[in-house]
């Protein structure tokens, strides 16, 4: 736990105001919060300015709740000297302050940090490699989605002596310099690209740009690191030249370090292959949904083999993961099956989701709705969609204005025009879903996270 003397040294602050009751070196936090409403008896609360809301301005509630400390910004210290928070520590960025602490933290820990980034897979990626190295060491994660500038950091200020590894989800979609920032708060030295797709287009320009974005963890790694690099997609398997450590390819070619074959799709109830490397091959089975996982297990494997875990180690992890991503399988109204990948979507998680789709019985319905912050490749990836949906979906219900691209391209693709339905808002969909469902469907609602198409899925929840 963090000592009131860590937090000066690790933010090279001012103690303003101190509680004489509250010696340095015995005085501890037991918890690092930006949120006023999260703070407890033992709370450093960091006063971060936001967008909407500056933290100043809650420091009364946080230490209302009983927080030890507050980190405020020299310019608006007043705010929490007005609250009479116990401890006080003046610096001249917050968030900067928060970053400072928390690679601090890291540095006085001995621990193995591994970094995961890439436009997709980067949740479950994280989850079932700590699931895997959970087999031997003592590992921290990501809660949630805390990858960002504050989240990592959050992340990081929860180390204690007993952590052996850290796996760190990081984030980076708004602008170039931000990945390398995390890297070096966290400094990994496994780095792992998942995937680079056309995703935030809007934000980042080009693919390339995004592809550049994400190979900053790769150029950030040491010299006795490890990168872990997907064969298989071109913008990342290029990232090997910004190595200055060692690199294993995966893939599902037998020109990779590590790579799969024999691949199985058990539709909900996951997935299966067989794992090559070094001359050796071991059977695998993974309760991830849809063949395009296949590159999660084998991201895990990859870690884990660095790691020193055997193939039995790494299998035995694997069969123990629970899926714990933001795709759901829930019960429908008449018997149907639910599957809600509602929080986000791209074209190319869009197919994967299809995919999954296709591969469970009885008749599948597609609910799609409009992919947001695509830019230039709007068009293209909703027609692409289109495609897709065109082979294995029997029923396609659409809403918002892009869609109607995906309604074009899959009527051009030969699916009839009596089985694709565009509706001009969410309510519509729900009438129209209710009155084409039958018993044994197999129905996927996705779209990106401003279309909320989780509404719809609440109308035909089996609450039963």
């Amino acid at each position: 736990m963090l000592t009131l003397r860590d937090i000066i040294a690790g933010t090279e602050g001012q103690l303003i105001l101190k509680d004489s009751s509250l010696p340095m070196d015995t005085s501890v936090v037991t918890s690092v919060c930006i949120d006023s409403r999260q703070c407890e008896p033992g709370s450093l609360f960091v006063a971060l300015p936001g967008e909407r809301y500056d933290g100043h301005d809650f420091v009364d509630c946080a230490v209302r709740n009983g927080a030890t400390a507050v980190l405020a910004d020299s310019e608006k210290v007043s705010k929490a000297l007005d609250a009479n928070a116990p401890v006080v520590i003046s610096v001249p960025d917050a968030l900067v302050a928060l970053q400072n602490l928390a690679h601090f933290w890291r540095r006085s820990h001995n621990v193995d940090v591994i970094g995961i980034t890439g436009s997709l897979g980067k949740t479950t990626a994280k989850e079932l490699i700590a699931t895997v190295l959970g087999r031997r060491f003592s590992v921290l994660k990501n809660e949630g989605n805390l990858n960002t500038e504050y989240g990592l950091p959050l992340t990081l200020l929860r180390l204690e002596p007993h952590h052996q590894m850290a796996v760190m989800e990081m984030g980076g979609a708004y602008r170039m310099g931000e990945i390398a920032e995390l890297a070096a708060i966290a400094e990994p030295r496994i780095g792992v690209i998942t995937t680079v797709a056309p995703v935030h287009l809007e934000r980042m320009g080009t693919i390339e740009a995004i592809a550049e974005n994400k190979s900053e963890l790769i150029s950030s790694l040491p010299g006795d690191g490890v990168a872990i690099l997907n064969n298989d997609n071109p913008y990342v398997r290029s990232m090997r030249s910004k190595a200055r450590c060692s690199v294993i390819m995966y893939g599902t070619s037998s020109d990779c370090d590590i790579w799969a074959d024999e691949i199985e799709s058990f539709g909900l109830e996951g997935i299966g292959f067989r794992l090559q490397w070094g001359g050796g091959s071991h059977p695998f089975r993974v309760r991830l949904l849809g063949r395009h996982n296949v590159y999660t297990a084998l991201m895990a494997a990859a870690v884990g083999l660095v790691e020193g875990l055997s193939a039995p180690d790494i299998e035995e992890g694997m069969a123990s993961f629970e899926v714990k991503g933001r795709l759901a399988i829930r019960k429908g109204i008449l018997g149907t099956t639910l599957i809600d990948d509602t929080y986000n979507a791209s074209p190319d998680s869009m197919v994967a989701a299809l995919d999954l789709l296709s591969e469970t019985p009885g008749r599948h319905i597609a609910v799609l709705s409009d992919m947001l912050e695509l830019g230039d490749y709007e068009v293209e990836g909703h027609r692409r969609v289109g495609c897709r949906a065109a082979r294995g979906v029997d029923r396609l219900i659409l809403c918002g204005p892009l869609c109607r691209t995906v309604r074009q391209a899959a009527v051009d693709s030969g699916m009839p025009e009596d089985r694709v339905m565009h509706c001009e808002d969410k309510s519509e969909v729900i009438a129209y879903l209710k009155s084409v469902i039958q018993r044994g469907d197999y129905i996927l609602f996705k779209g990106s996270r401003g279309m909320a198409m989780e509404e719809v899925v609440k109308e035909v929840l089996d609450t039963n």
